[in-house]
Formats: C-alpha cells, structure tokens, sequence
C-alpha cells in the first residue's frame, strides 16, 4: 500500500471526468410491457393529459376573466393551474411518444433541461402552496384587514418569488445532479430524468449528492408544509371558536379543497425526495412519478371547482357563454 502524490490524484480525478462518454439517456419507462399494454396506456395518458389540460385551461380562463373571481385566492388558484399545465407538459408529452416508438433516447442536453424544467415548477408550487395557505389565514384569522395585508401588489410579489426560488433553487439542484461525469448505464428507470435515479447512475460517489438534494428535499418540502400546518391549526382555532355552524361549514369547505390537494402533492413527492436509496426502485418511482406528474395536476381543478360553489357557479357560466357563441355562429 502506498500513497498517490497529490498531482497523481488531480490526474486520476481529471481522467475520471474526461472519460464522461454518456452522451444520451435511454428512458426505459414502459418498454418492458406487452404492445397491447403500451396501447392502452397511451390511450389512458392521452385522455388524462388531455382533461387536465383542458380542466386547468378552463380554471385560468375564468380566473382572470370573471369578475366575481376577483380575490387574491382564485389569483393564487389561476397559477397554480398554470404551473400544473407546465409540469405536466415537460413530462407527459415525451411519455406518450415513448409509449408508441420504440426510440427511447433522449439527448444529454435533453435531460438536463427536463431536470431543471421539473425542479423549477415543483418548487415554485411548494411555495405557491404555502402562500395559498396564508392567503385562507389572513382570510379567515383577519378578515377586517385581509384587503389591506393582501393587496393585489402582494400577491403579484408573492407569485413572483415563488418563481424566483424555484429558478434559483432549480440552478442548485441541477448543479447537483450533474456535478459528476457519467461514464456508466445510461438506462433511466423511469419515464422521465427524475434526479435520484440519474445521480445513481454517475460515476464516483454518489452519496454526498443524494445527500444534498435530501437536504434540499427538507428545506422545500418540509418548511413550507410547516407553515401550512401552523396556518391551518390557527384556521382550526379560529373556526371552532364561532358560533355559526353554517359559517363554520362553508368555511371548512373552502380549506377542505387546498388540503386535499397539499396532502396529494407532498406525499407523493416526499416518498421520491425524503427517502432513503434503498427504497427506490422501478416499480416504486414509476407509480408515485404518474402521481404527482399527471394525476395531481388533473385533480387540482376538479377538487377546487367541486368543493366550491363560486368555481362551479363561474364555471357554468363559461361553458355557457360558449354554448351561446357556438350556437350563434351556427
């Protein structure tokens, strides 16, 4: 045994990134099922792609165009929809293509923009959750001030820094995915570049980049559901404390809805960023992915107009204003 001067170690580490030879990933996704199988998903992602589209399109219509919308919660509520259009389509659209071509290879560059595309939007909606829900505290906790704390101005800010930190946030967790050379498998198991399984398959250590991105993981998912526990305890105490039961209904009506939705989006997403390695696998990663990459973002819309009458009531009144067009054009 013996000791490498440290020049022979800078050759030796210099090597290891020169012999970065990766230069595509292959999404293996569902190429190991059956055609019909592959034919059937497709035509399920297809029609749930489509409804989320469509029902979040539907959402950031009558948000921004109905008037008696006009409050800082369906602001929040447009965005979100917003971001949810742009999750699903940095991952679903390339999913749908692989189901029906036996190409599944995607480009360095391609992944890496995906990563980041998928960390800059999930971040910014961690952080639009937890303002959504102070929004329902100031509401609820200080109506009489609720105006004046959530001015227009606020709330153009507030959306504006989710933004801002997930891009920034999105630059960090890139630079950690990619910090080492990959020189080994290049078959992502998954179907999308989803950061854990890509940090497994460079070369050296992986460890301490999985530990960054754990850290990271707790300082984005867990913070903000901090604050939306501490928001909606105060909700909680607030609301018992009234004597009306109807008010008390309506307005556990309205937090029921963001709840719901909150619940979906961080289990989901601690189960893939707060776990430890050994627990990932293909058949874990994959169902929690479509959970959070599809059935979320099609969910959202449908929980918030459902449980909500002045949604369901602007929504009728869209739809309607469209059958009226339709029918005068004919």
């Amino acid at each position: 045994m013996f000791l490498l001067p440290p020049s022979s170690n800078r050759l030796q580490t210099a090597d290891l990134r020169n012999s970065s030879t990766v230069s595509e990933f292959i999404l293996v996704g569902f190429e190991q099922s059956l055609p019909s199988t592959r034919a059937l998903l497709f035509a399920l992602f297809l029609a749930l792609y489509s409804l989320a589209m469509a029902m979040n399109g539907l959402i950031i219509f009558i948000t921004w165009t109905d008037p008696r919308l006009n409050s800082p919660m369906y602001f929040f509520l447009g965005h979100l929809s917003f971001l949810d259009i742009c999750f699903i389509t940095t991952t679903i659209p390339q999913m749908l293509v692989h189901l029906v071509t036996k190409n599944h290879t995607v480009s360095f560059a391609s992944c890496v923009i995906q990563m980041y595309l998928v960390f800059l939007v999930g971040v910014a909606e961690c952080i639009l959750f937890d303002f959504m829900a102070y929004d329902r505290y100031v509401a609820i906790c200080h109506p009489l001030n609720y105006a004046q704390i959530m001015s227009p101005w606020v709330c153009v800010r507030l959306v504006c820094s989710s933004w801002i930190f997930g891009m920034t946030n999105g630059v960090f967790l890139e630079y950690i995915s990619f910090r080492n050379p990959f020189c080994k498998d290049n078959h992502i198991e998954n179907f999308y570049c989803e950061a854990p399984i890509v940090i497994a398959l460079s070369c050296g250590d992986p460890k301490l980049s999985m530990k960054l991105v754990f850290l990271d993981a707790i300082v984005v998912l867990l913070s903000p559901m901090v604050l939306i526990v501490t928001s909606y305890a105060r909700i909680l105490v607030s609301i018992l404390s009234r004597s009306s039961s109807s008010g008390k209904g309506k307005t556990f009506s309205t937090c029921a809805s963001h709840l719901t939705v909150v619940i979906f989006f961080y289990t989901s997403a601690m189960f893939s960023y707060i776990n430890p390695h050994s627990m990932h696998g293909p058949d874990k990663d994959k169902p929690f992915s479509l959970l959070y990459t599809i059935i979320i973002p099609m969910c959202n819309p449908i929980i918030y107009s459902f449980r909500n009458k002045e949604m369901k009531g602007a929504m009728g009144r869209a739809l309607g204003r469209g059958s009226l067009a339709q029918a005068e054009s004919v």
